[in-house]
């Protein structure tokens, strides 16, 4: 990881709880100034004060990752405060797979409407953000973009069967975190020959609202993962899918 950090500035998406508060509150403690986004504006602002009452710096910004006006405004704000964006970490996502009854369908009977509206957030919007917010990155002296990935994401293990996710199927889920993976690979190639690295993080299996209570990690480990490829040094890898120091099979 790179040592001085006290100039780069840190967007994290979906930021007001959960990974993506732990990502941001682990990111200031670096000395990095945070930008806290979240689909409410006072929710996100109010998350801010208070990373900065634990003596972190960080300001809210609303962003809807599906908004597209939201995007563009994120986009020119950070543009005119900073001149350049050093960490893109895309942590907002969301679990449509289980129903009112909690239960999943498989993969025959799972909705197009929850397939549409998994794809609308886990990959389109979280494509669109980065590609928006890419000139800012190419700006920075070390761009680092970090994709919240999955290990239910991986074609290779959900094939598996001795895998510990063999036959663990939610389809919406699992699929838009293998296509996310794909844009992973698809943009470290893009910009090899740049400073910028793209890499996909899988955080564990933690509790949060989309974990559950019953996961055996607290997010303050789920969040290590990202932080650690947000903050890569110049030899680090891209085009990568890691939890903490080991290399996940795709």
């Amino acid at each position: 990881m790179s040592t001085n950090e006290t100039d780069r500035v840190a967007l994290v998406t979906g930021a007001v709880r959960g990974i993506g508060l732990e990502t941001a509150r682990q990111l200031g403690r670096l000395g990095i100034h945070v930008l806290v986004a979240g689909r409410r504006a006072a929710q996100a602002q109010e998350v801010a004060a208070q990373l900065r009452a634990e003596g972190l710096s960080a300001e809210g910004l609303l962003l809807d990752i599906v908004d597209d006006v939201q995007q563009i405004a994120v986009r020119d704000h950070i543009a005119a405060t900073f001149g350049r964006l050093d960490i893109l970490v895309n942590n907002a996502g969301i679990l449509l797979d289980r129903g009112a009854d909690g239960e999943v369908p498989p993969p025959s009977a799972t909705p197009m409407a929850v397939l549409r509206g998994t794809f609308d957030v886990n990959v389109f919007a979280t494509v669109q953000i980065t590609q928006t917010l890419l000139p800012l990155i190419v700006k920075a002296p070390a761009g680092r973009i970090v994709n919240l990935s999955s290990i239910l994401g991986s074609l290779t293990l959900h094939s598996d069967p001795e895998s510990s996710i063999y036959g663990k199927l939610t389809l919406a889920y699992d699929m838009s975190k293998t296509a996310l993976n794909a844009f992973t690979v698809h943009l470290a190639h893009e910009l090899r020959d740049t400073a910028v690295k793209v890499n996909s993080a899988h955080p564990g299996w933690v509790r949060t609202g989309m974990g559950g209570e019953q996961a055996p990690l607290d997010v303050a480990e789920g969040a290590q993962t990202s932080v650690r490829l947000a903050t890569l040094s110049a030899d680090g890898p891209t085009g990568g899918f890691f939890h903490l120091d080991q290399t996940l099979p795709w």
